[in-house]
């Protein structure tokens, strides 16, 4: 399979927001490290996911933010990232809702590395 560890990165930063897997200074360094259109579509799938009314939202949509008050940079990367025409490409073509995580992750990154 292509791009096995970039993959691996994703899903371990979707896991780190999704399930609290790491602690917000350990995923802060990550979310830096990561391409800004990958931190945009990671956020932005979680938000689609975890909407209002989800039982698990306050604590997954708590760490998106706990992430970024603790690094101002994470959410410009974010903005940044939203602006990738990669990001737009996804959104007039599929939606968000239609994907579980470990397909989502297998196209983004795909698509990101190629």
């Amino acid at each position: 399979m292509a791009f096995d560890y970039e993959k691996r990165n994703a899903a371990r930063l979707l896991d780190a927001l999704e399930n609290g897997t790491l602690s917000v200074d350990q995923t802060v360094p990550l979310l830096r490290d990561a391409d800004p259109a990958l931190v945009y579509f990671i956020f932005a799938w979680l938000r689609v996911r975890y909407h209002a009314g989800h039982s698990a939202a306050e604590g997954v949509l708590g760490r998106i933010v706990g992430v970024c008050s603790a690094s101002s940079t994470i959410a410009q990367k974010a903005r940044t990232g939203e602006k990738d025409p990669i990001v737009k490409w996804f959104e007039e073509t599929y939606e968000y809702r239609d994907f579980d995580r470990d397909a989502f992750i297998t196209l983004i990154v795909e698509k990101l590395e190629s």
